[in-house]
């Protein structure tokens, strides 16, 4: 974490009123710096989670071998017993509460975390801390960001693993990419009174909360293998519904996203040498309805590794006339040259070709510092790069598979960003207004 002065005098308070509270012996020097980290720890976290859209709530392990297992991926200064001390002194304090209790059924491997946020008291000293979390808590770009995960007893479960020349090549082109984000502003801008809205719509389909805090990759490897997966992920902009994506700022500048056409289907047929034709991958299907539909049925029976004769839980089929296994066996129908490919896992392998074209497209911009926002199959750039961006799209994707993909511009937003000189002339009326509507984004744009 790094230090910033308000943040850290707020955590020397709390840290007092918890001692204060305590009926112990005084710490000694290594537990009484443990506690102290373990604080402003809880404390960060608290409060880019009271800056999210909507507020998220914090999630705790209150189990021991949490903070002892998988060195790799844990936070060598978070130890079981301080941390205990401080979340339960917090707690005892009034501090925060706990929204949902944690569990482990051991006989399944299957739990959740404690769920917990700030009661008003602390919450109003968040509040009063100076700037923004997202800007003034710098992201650690040296923690562990390359992740392997495996399914073991039917849990999926990170695994640690033995450096190689290749996985120390993902650490450093990450940390080549990551160190060119951390350097630039990406912003949602939206108007005040659109942000009630927008949690609507989080909360509706259950999506993530946008916490502009988290602005670093990581990326996630499958099944014990570093050549299946490989996402990039974890960033705040991969939780935006699509419909807002347009309103992303890149240092309060407009941006524009491109985005790999058919990309799936493309990886597919090209790998296997078929043919894809000039008709689209998923309007074939059902004739041109429910795209999106198709879209995640074809990707769906892709990842799966089992013939999928149930509807994956995740497909909203409300408003089609035909069944999960009839709109399945369209789509096997519609690809008969590739039909042997679906229900063989091999999702997790084009996933690792979309990775790869990924992290090419993002350290080409890299070398420029102008960062390429990961979007599933698209980025999102400052506008001025738009047909760069097309470009290195397609030799990325060309260098792979020796074929060119359909590129489209899916969307734009304009962002008056000429000089003052050049600027039409406003009323003050106008000129409040304006600062009034976008007052939140403005102000983090002034803190940056």
């Amino acid at each position: 974490m790094t230090d910033t002065s308000h943040l850290q005098e707020l955590a020397n308070e709390v840290s007092s009123i918890l001692v204060g509270n305590e009926v112990r012996k005084a710490r000694s020097a290594d537990p009484k710096s443990r506690f102290d980290y373990a604080v402003k720890y809880i404390l960060t976290d608290l409060w880019k989670a009271s800056k999210s859209i909507p507020v998220r709530e914090c999630l705790m392990s209150l189990r021991s071998g949490y903070y002892s297992e998988n060195e790799r991926y844990r936070d060598p200064n978070l130890t079981y017993k301080q941390v205990i001390a401080v979340f339960e002194g917090l707690k005892d304090a009034g501090l925060i509460e706990i929204t949902k209790d944690g569990y482990l059924d051991r006989a399944t491997g299957t739990g959740s975390l404690t769920k917990y946020i700030a009661r008003d008291r602390l919450l109003e000293m968040l509040n009063g801390l100076e700037g923004h979390p997202a800007i003034e808590v710098k992201p650690d770009v040296d923690r562990e960001t390359i992740i392997l995960r495996d399914t073991i007893d039917g849990k999926r479960t990170l695994i640690d693993y033995k450096e190689t020349p290749k996985t120390e090549e993902y650490r450093a082109n990450l940390l080549t990419i990551n160190r060119c984000f951390v350097k630039q502003w990406p912003d949602l801008k939206i108007k005040d009174t659109e942000i009630a809205a927008l949690q609507d719509r989080l909360n509706r389909d259950d999506k993530l909360p946008i916490d502009l805090s988290k602005r670093t990759l990581d990326r996630i490897f499958s099944n014990g293998s570093f050549e299946e997966g490989g996402r990039f992920c974890r960033v705040w902009w991969q939780n935006v519904p699509s419909e807002y994506r347009k309103y992303i700022t890149i240092d309060a500048k407009k941006t524009v996203e491109y985005d790999f056409s058919q990309l799936n289907p493309h990886m597919l047929y090209y790998a296997y040498n078929f043919k894809l034709g000039s008709e689209d991958a998923y309007d074939r299907v059902l004739d041109g309805e429910h795209r999106g539909v198709v879209k995640q049925a074809f990707n769906a029976m892709l990842q799966a590794d089992t013939e999928l004769l149930t509807k994956p839980s995740g497909i909203n089929m409300d408003g089609l006339d035909i069944s999960w296994r009839e709109l399945r066996e369209r789509v096997l129908d519609s690809h008969k040259t590739i039909q042997h490919l679906f229900f063989q896992g091999t999702g997790n392998k084009l996933q690792f070709e979309d990775s790869r074209i990924a992290e090419s497209v993002m350290l080409h911009f890299a070398a420029m510092d102008a960062p390429a926002l990961p979007v599933h199959d698209s980025f999102i750039m400052h506008h001025g790069y738009g047909g760069e961006l097309e470009e290195a799209m397609r030799r990325a994707f060309y260098d792979r598979f020796g074929g060119d993909i359909p590129i489209s511009e899916e969307m734009i937003v304009e962002i008056t960003a000429k000089p003052f000189d050049e600027q039409p002339e406003m009323s003050s009326d106008e000129i409040i207004k304006g600062e009034v509507e976008y007052s939140q984004w403005q102000e983090r744009d002034g803190m940056w």
